[in-house]
């Protein structure tokens, strides 16, 4: 949502929103257990956004302390999300128009020690247990791969982020599996 903002508001600005809100809020998702961007998507559809420093991030699942009286930003009302088709072309066409959110197979070695390259080994499975933004992709390499940005922080990986291998299929980590991108479309506050 804050790229997809930030791409289309005019204004430039990329605001950081609150993960903890959508922890310690959305019934939709199961807290510190994990969850799906639409449905967090879905939430926003009737709750604006708060930022990150109006409602910190504690790690831990608590009670909810959205304020709509806060700086918000609110998504379209009558459809939060489209879902990209898996696959390179389509992939690649939504990332022309802006960032897209992705699920991958997070919990494996050969995610979890990335530091630079490109990940081309199937090793890290399919079965998706982390969402992150892919921002771009290359098709001047081989393999052609995917740039996506992690949410670890930037001393994980290549200064936070990770470059994904190009395949059909589910896709190295299962990358393919579930691309969406969210509308925004006012920021009030």
């Amino acid at each position: 949502m804050e790229s997809s903002y930030c791409l289309t508001s005019g204004t430039g600005h990329l605001y950081v929103l609150a993960p903890q809100q959508v922890v310690d809020c959305d019934s939709g998702n199961y807290g510190c257990n994990g969850g799906w961007y639409q449905k967090a998507w879905e939430y926003f559809e009737t709750h604006g956004a708060m930022l990150e420093s109006e409602y910190s991030y504690t790690g831990v699942q608590g009670s909810c302390k959205y304020s709509s009286s806060e700086g918000v930003m609110a998504t379209s009302k009558s459809h939060s999300y489209i879902d990209v088709s898996g696959n390179s072309g389509s992939m690649m066409g939504a990332l022309n128009t802006k960032p897209m959110s992705v699920s991958v197979a997070a919990d494996s070695y050969v995610f979890q020690t990335y530091s630079s390259g490109v990940i081309t080994s199937s090793k890290c499975g399919t079965s998706t247990d982390h969402a992150i933004v892919a921002e771009g992709y290359s098709t001047n390499s081989s393999p052609n791969y995917w740039i996506v940005r992690n949410s670890w922080g930037s001393t994980w990986g290549d200064a936070g982020y990770v470059n994904i291998a190009m395949s059909s299929g589910s896709g190295i980590c299962g990358i393919n599996e579930d691309p969406s991108q969210p509308f925004t479309t006012t920021w009030s506050g």
